[in-house]
């Protein structure tokens, strides 16, 4: 069924309350007025129905770019596009943290929790449903635990209490936990009824999050947050479990400082054991690998390598296949924290969270295994949804022959934990943000209220398009919060063909024509002899890449010897490069199989560079991130 340049076939977490803050527009757009996005939808750009064509660019240096001296020349131009212009930046020990002293309210924080330990006072940590919340919960239960303090956790079950510290869950901690301090990880920074429940009950709250603030802050005993307004705190891209491993380690050094450890005769910890939680929930979240977030993925994955990590991690990366002595931060990414999410996604948190905590490695083995169960039904479920969505757009294209700028999805039997995956999917196959909608209740035959998951591209902040719609149709959303390029929102299943036009009103308003055109941004092409085993290894150790800190990307023309699917979606081919005579193998992950396999003999790829072991054996393999025939 189409309405208003959106569709709906058969027939996500909400994260956060909205805020008043109004989108900025491009300058040569007119602003919206009041109620416009409800009507006359702007004309979209055309599509191709089945995969976009992307163009490859090559990553351009400044024009007062220097290449570092003394390491390979290709390494020295990959730091140069990443803008790395000092060797100063490229520091990866601890001594290259930003000073916490910068957090605002992180001296009020401190008090809050020195007066918890002297107290004696039950401390409730209350977390999010995802890896960087998972992290969260089990660093601050540990290290707090580890400080004397009588510490549980609660993470609100996702279809049952949405996110975040809400009135619900204040009622559910006073009834089951009676804490005296609620401190929140990885959320809290738009709890503004949460924090007033608690404080009517008696409660003290302490909020850590990374979050973007809302207009309005909670009125919280304190706040750390280095996104919050006036905090002086140098590296914005903290996750969640960044900002309280600032806080406890600055406690702790706090408590070191007054021989707290001798006067209780407790053990004193080491903050550096809590590295692998940083750097597994750091990757997680993807959030920009800044200096300050590099120096904490690498000091993690340095105690991951060692066998120093928690057990829990140890578990996931085997169940995962994964060699724990070569971890980078794609094995954290694709690998451990997929399983690790799928807890949220499809059932309760704390099955991840006690697999994290737990010091035994044959139970966290047992947890790990019932992880990776899940993560196989939460791939199952996305299957199965996924092509519903697409058959839904490519109706959509036959006809109309145009995609809106913004797509809006929804099926009354789709899964809420699972449609942020579908929504990047269906985001990475046809750029352009995407919002999928399920049920908030899986058991009403005609739902009340709706739940999205958004994912947005390059260019389109994705949040601030929310508030857009927000402002401009009061109403419209029951709630949202997130990034610029995730984001959750919940609304009233009537107000959902008013949403649609609404949102692709305000994507039109926010976007350029060029923020449509699909770009793979390539470090250019590689000369015959970097494709080595040895080159290969240079490039892991010169990490951790990531988010905002790409991992290598590179593109070129080459020979297809023999291409042939695996398990009915992946692409393997025998390729060689034109400039040598060596062979390679290349593989190229759920390709379109309308295209894929063909008789194509020469081929463009954009690919990353890998080591392929198996039973021992040691070879260079092509990781394909696009391809495309030529001849």
């Amino acid at each position: 069924m189409l309405a208003g340049g959106g569709f709906a076939t058969r027939a996500d977490p909400q994260v956060g309350l909205h805020s008043d803050k109004q989108l900025a527009l491009r300058p040569d757009k007119p602003p919206l007025a009041p109620g416009q996005g409800r009507c006359n939808p702007p004309t979209a750009f055309a599509v191709t129905p089945s995969c976009m064509k992307k163009v490859i660019r090559p990553r351009l240096l400044p024009a007062d770019a220097e290449l570092l001296p003394d390491m390979h020349p290709v390494l020295a131009r990959l730091y140069a596009l990443r803008g790395v212009r000092h060797t100063a930046e490229l520091e990866r020990g601890l001594k290259g943290l930003a000073p916490a002293q910068s957090l605002k309210g992180l001296e009020t924080a401190l008090a809050v929790l020195e007066q918890a330990l002297r107290d004696h006072e039950r401390i409730l940590v209350v977390g999010d449903f995802d890896a960087d919340g998972a992290t969260s919960t089990t660093l601050a239960v540990l290290a707090l635990r580890a400080m004397g303090a009588t510490v549980d956790y609660l993470v609100p079950n996702r279809f049952e209490y949405g996110y975040g510290l809400t009135p619900e869950i204040v009622a559910l901690a006073c009834a089951t936990k009676s804490p005296g301090l609620i401190v929140t990880v990885d959320n809290g920074i738009s709890s503004i009824e949460g924090v007033s429940a608690a404080q009517q009950a008696g409660l003290r709250v302490l909020i850590t999050d990374h979050h973007l603030p809302g207009a309005e802050l909670p009125a919280a005993d304190a706040i750390v947050n280095p996104n919050q307004p006036e905090c002086g705190f140098p590296s914005k891209h903290l996750a969640g479990v960044g900002v309280i491993f600032y806080l406890l380690s600055r406690l702790h050094t706090r408590l070191k400082d007054a021989d707290w450890y001798a006067r209780q005769g407790l053990r004193e910890p080491s903050m550096a054991d809590y590295l692998d939680l940083v750097a597994l929930g750091t990757v997680a979240d993807v959030v920009p690998l800044d200096a300050n977030n590099r120096v904490l993925v690498f000091q993690g994955l340095a105690r991951i390598r060692a066998g120093r990590c928690r057990p829990g991690i140890s578990a996931l990366l085997a169940v995962a296949g994964r060699a724990q002595g070569q971890v980078v931060a794609s094995d954290l990414a694709f690998q451990v924290a997929p399983r690790l999410n799928a807890a949220g996604r499809l059932d309760d948190m704390s099955h991840g969270i006690e697999g994290l905590l737990t010091e035994s490695p044959e139970l966290a083995a047992q947890y790990a295994a019932e992880l990776d169960r899940l993560n196989l039904e939460r791939r199952s479920i996305e299957a199965g949804m996924q092509q519903e969505a697409l058959a839904a757009v490519r109706q959509l294209s036959f006809d109309r022959e145009r995609l809106p700028h913004g797509l809006v999805l929804f099926d009354r039997h789709w899964h809420q934990g699972v449609i942020g995956i579908v929504a990047g999917r269906l985001k990475e196959r046809y750029h352009r943000p995407v919002i999928a909608f399920a049920p908030a209740d899986s058991s009403e035959k005609h739902p009340t209220v709706l739940k999205g998951s958004a994912r947005s591209i390059p260019g389109i902040h994705i949040r601030d398009v929310l508030d857009t719609v927000a402002a401009l149709n009061p109403g419209l959303i029951t709630r949202f919060g997130g990034h610029a390029m995730a984001a959750g929102l919940t609304l009233p299943a009537d107000n959902l063909a008013a949403f649609r036009l609404a949102f692709d009103a305000a994507v039109h308003a926010a976007a350029d024509p060029a923020d449509f055109e699909p770009v793979l941004y390539s470090d250019g092409e590689l000369p015959p002899d970097c494709f080595s085993e040895s080159f290969v290894e240079l490039l892991r150790e010169a990490g951790p890449w990531g988010q905002g800190f790409p991992e290598p990307l590179f593109h070129g023309e080459f020979v297809c010897l023999e291409q042939r699917l695996l398990k009915e979606r992946h692409l393997k081919m025998s390729i060689s490069h034109p400039e040598s005579n060596r062979v390679f193998d290349a593989i190229a992950f759920n390709v379109d199989r309308e295209l894929w396999p063909n008789k194509a003999r020469r081929v463009r790829l954009a690919y990353r560079l890998d080591i392929n072991e198996y039973r021992g054996s040691r070879t260079l393999q092509l990781m394909v991130e696009y391809l495309e025939p030529l001849a």
